[in-house]
């Protein structure tokens, strides 16, 4: 009878682990570049609101501590308090949300267009709607605060809302486009054999598989609405949103006072964001992390 043979531990194949280790290797240089990107962001605001919340005697003296030290909210309830800033929240907000809609009323069927159908001229249409960013902003409302005067609605929300429109309107199209194209068409022709129509194909289909990329599109927009200031100053005189009302008077305020408006101007951005972040999902139904 014989014993079966063991075979030596020298003979085992010894596993490649380079792979692997440079596989670890990338992973946490990208999370290193996640995590000084997010500093990049993330320190100025820090400042901000530190500044935004110390007493002014704090704030006066030097050097400034980079941890709270003596926190207050007088500043910040004296600037909520001021005349003007609750009107210009509320024309802000008014004016970021009507864009948002009309931009979205207009650029996503112009974004579907575009991705189904072929037509001439195409390419130059899409390179034509770029020219519209080229352009300066006080270019646009010169002329429109002119056209605007002689329709009536100058110094209205309304003013603000068509120009942001026209700003958000190319990156709104392409942006859509391009989500589009990434939808099968053969699941919205499937939807049609099924019985649906045109429009219910693209409800019930199109529409949520291009969500992400309307959400990503409607951020832009709001951003960009709640930013802009130079084309709300041209086109309002007292119906201004809130950064044009802010940036006019901040030049004779105290500094604990411009502070608290910058402050103040970011936190609707990232409450926005914040809502539509959930929104942002990829094309398998996960959300981004």
């Amino acid at each position: 009878m014989t014993t079966p043979q063991t075979r030596p531990a020298s003979a085992v194949p010894e596993v490649d682990l380079r792979p692997l280790r440079r596989r670890k290797r990338n992973r946490a240089l990208v999370q290193l570049g996640c995590i000084l990107v997010s500093l990049f962001m993330l320190v100025p605001l820090y400042l901000i609101a530190l500044a935004a919340f110390s007493s002014s005697a704090a704030l006066a003296r030097f050097p400034l501590r980079f941890f709270p030290t003596d926190f207050s909210a007088e500043t910040m309830g004296a600037f909520i308090n001021s005349t003007g800033v609750l009107a210009g929240l509320i024309n802000s907000v008014t004016v970021g949300i009507g864009t948002l809609i009309l931009s979205l009323l207009v650029g996503a069927p112009a974004g579907y267009a575009l991705a189904r159908y072929a037509f001439r001229g195409k390419d130059q249409y899409q390179l034509f709607m770029l020219f519209t960013r080229a352009l300066p902003i006080v270019v646009l409302s010169v002329p429109l605060a002119q056209l605007f005067l002689i329709v009536g609605v100058y110094d209205s929300v309304l003013a603000v809302v068509l120009l942001h429109s026209a700003l958000a309107l190319p990156t709104t199209v392409l942006i859509t486009s391009s989500v589009f194209i990434a939808v099968p068409r053969d699941a919205e022709e499937a939807a049609r054999i099924f019985g649906c129509s045109p429009l219910g194909a693209f409800l019930r289909v199109v529409l949520p598989m291009a969500l992400p990329g309307i959400s990503a599109a409607s951020i832009f927009t709001f951003v960009m609405s709640w930013n802009e200031v130079l084309g709300a100053t041209i086109l309002t005189l007292n119906h201004r949103t809130l950064p044009a009302a802010v940036l006019t008077s901040l030049q004779d305020s105290p500094l604990s006072y411009r502070f608290a408006g910058g402050f103040f101007l970011i936190i609707p951005a990232l409450i926005f964001i914040a809502i539509m972040r959930k929104y942002l999902l990829n094309m398998w139904g996960t959300t981004i992390r």
